[in-house]
């Protein structure tokens, strides 16, 4: 009997061992899709003009998975072979930190439970991020933090004006040279403690979101059960945030917060990852008229590339929700926000972000606008707003 239960103990270890080398892969490669395509045809116009552009996102999911973003993978969204063959040399990297159980675009309830702590066990995560939702925003920092130190041919963390000066500066000789900023996903991973803001930002994140798919200390998700503007809690967590020089993420919140954190702001908002309700009335996304009062307060409107927020994920319907957005709030206030690596599915991957360029000159538009959309308005923002 004894001997039974040794080798029973041994298949099970080594049962354990095959899954968690090789479930995280699977469920990467199930969650983060591109859809299979024919390679693109793209005009010697659009090259000519993609290739001299600076191009940014202001929201990508990359650090949640456990991939090394200095190696090319045939999954996923991105890393950095794939972002330097696409021109992206700007990118926020957001961190994921909690995911109700059932997560959809309606109602969520902020107790449901969270898909992140499997993730973050499956993966090996240190056994504090197994309750600690700062440390999961924090080890997700540490990721990038590695990578800047150990790739720093591929890869600068911007933290600051002086930093992205310098990261410009380096790209003149080094036009490969990735820029790398860390925001969070919500401000669920505060912990419920104000104090873990500047714990944060010494970590090095400049780009805060309020809320994510549920209800948080702060206020009401869009997409939780209260609807509710920002608590004390959330007004309190908004002040110690603009005091630092932290950008506001409002993707996510509910049409009150935003109007809240409107009215509280001296900083103009971003919404990093979108779309316009007019354009796409879905319930990923909030009304235009806040849309407008975002951009007439001097803010930031990222575009996605997924179907919940533009209703399609061709190149040719990303570009038609940048040309809605021009026509509702102007040249100035529309980026891009791809939620790459955010569990949604593209028509195209990091590597293939000219499809973009092409996209938006067949919808006639012009190239200070295209310029302006792809990355010259994210790098104009940076370049006022971060310390």
């Amino acid at each position: 009997m004894k001997r039974y239960l040794i080798i029973f103990m041994l298949t099970l270890i080594v049962a354990l061992g095959v899954f968690l080398t090789f479930a995280p892969t699977v469920l990467d490669k199930g969650q983060n899709l591109v859809v299979e395509h024919q390679s693109y045809q793209i005009s010697p116009q659009a090259q000519a003009l993609h290739s001299s552009l600076l191009v940014g996102d202001w929201h990508a999911d990359s650090l949640l998975w456990m991939r090394n973003l200095s190696e090319e993978y045939d999954y996923g969204h991105l890393d950095f072979p794939r972002m330097q063959r696409g021109n992206l040399g700007l990118q926020m990297f957001t961190t994921v930190t909690k995911s109700p159980s059932g997560q959809n675009y309606e109602i969520n309830q902020t107790d449901a439970s969270d898909n992140i702590t499997l993730l973050a066990m499956m993966q090996r995560w240190p056994t504090a991020t197994w309750s600690s939702l700062a440390e999961r925003a924090l080890f997700q920092a540490d990721k990038l933090h590695h990578l800047a130190a150990h790739d720093p041919e591929n890869l600068m963390l911007v933290r600051s004006r002086i930093e992205l000066a310098e990261f410009l500066q380096r790209r003149q000789s080094n036009p490969t040279l990735i820029g790398g900023l860390l925001g969070t996903e919500g401000s669920h991973a505060l912990d419920g403690d104000l104090a873990n803001i500047q714990r944060l930002y010494n970590r090095g994140f400049r780009m805060m979101s309020l809320q994510h798919f549920f209800d948080n200390k702060l206020g009401g998700s869009l997409h939780g059960t209260s609807g509710e503007g920002l608590t004390q809690f959330g007004r309190d967590a908004v002040a110690e945030m603009l005091a630092l020089g932290i950008m506001l993420d409002v993707s996510h919140s509910s049409e009150k917060v935003v109007a809240d954190t409107l009215a509280l702001s001296d900083k103009p908002l971003i919404v990093s990852h979108t779309g316009f309700q007019g354009h796409c009335d879905s319930p990923r996304n909030i009304s235009d008229a806040l849309m407008e009062q975002i951009a007439a307060a001097g803010g930031l409107i990222a575009v996605g590339f997924w179907d919940g927020a533009i209703c399609g994920n061709s190149p040719a319907t990303v570009a038609a929700a940048i040309v809605y957005g021009i026509g509702l709030v102007g040249e100035d206030h529309v980026a891009l926000g791809s939620d790459f690596d955010g569990t949604v599915t593209t028509s195209f991957d990091g590597s293939e972000m000219v499809v973009i360029t092409q996209a938006l000159l067949e919808a006639n538009l012009s190239e200070q606008q295209i310029r302006k959309v792809m990355g010259e308005n994210m790098l104009g923002y940076l370049q006022t707003y971060l310390p």
